[in-house]
């Protein structure tokens, strides 16, 4: 399902005293089985354009395209259930938003609530507990009789019994140690490929849009400043500082070594293997440390 920003504007409480401008002519393509990540300061827009791709907001100048939906500002927009339906959203924190007294209920309930019946949204429930790592022996515990991670992970089952064609991820491992964060954003992505899917992650971690996301957007100040892949995007690190923004730390390590050995690698590398691939390479040639 592709969906499209065009020269949206989004302002909160308008023709009121407190209005305030959010967005301001952002336009952004997301096309089918993309993985992009969306990357800036607090209060750059990130979220605000994340509401945007399922219609929580509705612009207040220009257009959203989700499939062969289009919201436009000023219009009147009907139908809005189906592309709920079909972009789900996993929220910082997710499970404080859990409810129901089994773990089975609360996931059975999105797919309850648009139309599904209740064999079809049990086998649902069942087939996304497996998606997210979970056995079926929960499946009749109260969902707060568990882990904190198995919590998160009951909340985004939810999300994934909806078999949504979208997934929009707003910093989907807060509060997780180091660990927790890996397993969970490697999920996702196996989510991604297995199930075609694409993917909006909005996220403060650079490490996180460098190792998984097709393509960066970059945004400051309510506006798209700069769009690329991930390559592309922390080829320029001094760029990134000067926005305020971190790069990824094997960028940072890659600079330090490239300053003490006085050589410049051929390219930016995101990864550690690749990394250590190039500067065994170099070394092989009669650099010294």
């Amino acid at each position: 399902m592709d969906i499209s920003l065009k020269h949206v504007d989004y302002r909160y409480q308008t023709n009121t005293p407190f209005e305030r401008l959010a967005i301001a002519d952002v336009s952004i393509d997301i096309p089918t089985g993309v993985y992009m990540a969306i990357i800036g300061h607090t209060g750059s827009g990130k979220s605000t354009v994340l509401q945007h791709l399922n219609a929580l907001l509705q612009p207040t100048k220009g257009s959203v395209s989700i499939g062969d939906q289009e919201i436009k500002a000023g219009l009147k927009n009907k139908n809005l259930k189906k592309i709920r339906q079909k972009v789900g959203i996993v929220f910082q924190f997710p499970e404080h938003q859990l409810f129901e007294e089994t773990v089975e209920k609360d996931i059975m309930f999105g797919p309850m609530n648009f139309g599904v019946s209740e064999s079809d949204a049990k086998e649902r429930a069942r087939i996304a507990l497996h998606q997210v790592g979970l056995g079926e022996e929960v499946l009749q515990k109260s969902p707060f009789d568990l882990s904190g991670g198995q919590m998160r992970r009951v909340a985004i089952a939810g999300v994934l019994a909806m078999e949504p064609d979208v997934i929009v991820l707003d910093e989907p491992t807060a509060g997780l140690d180091p660990r927790g964060r890996k397993e969970v954003m490697d999920m996702f992505y196996d989510l991604h490929k297995e199930r075609k899917l694409s993917t909006i992650l909005v996220t403060h971690s650079m490490e996180d849009a460098a190792r998984y996301a097709d393509q960066i957007v970059i945004m400051q100040q309510g506006k798209v400043v700069q769009r690329g892949t991930p390559e592309e995007i922390f080829s320029a690190p001094g760029e990134l500082v000067e926005m305020g923004l971190d790069v990824p730390e094997v960028v940072r390590f890659q600079l330090k070594l490239e300053d003490k050995l006085g050589i410049k690698l051929e390219k930016m590398f995101l990864t550690i293997d690749e990394l250590s691939a190039a500067v065994t390479k170099v070394l092989s040639r009669g650099v010294r440390l």
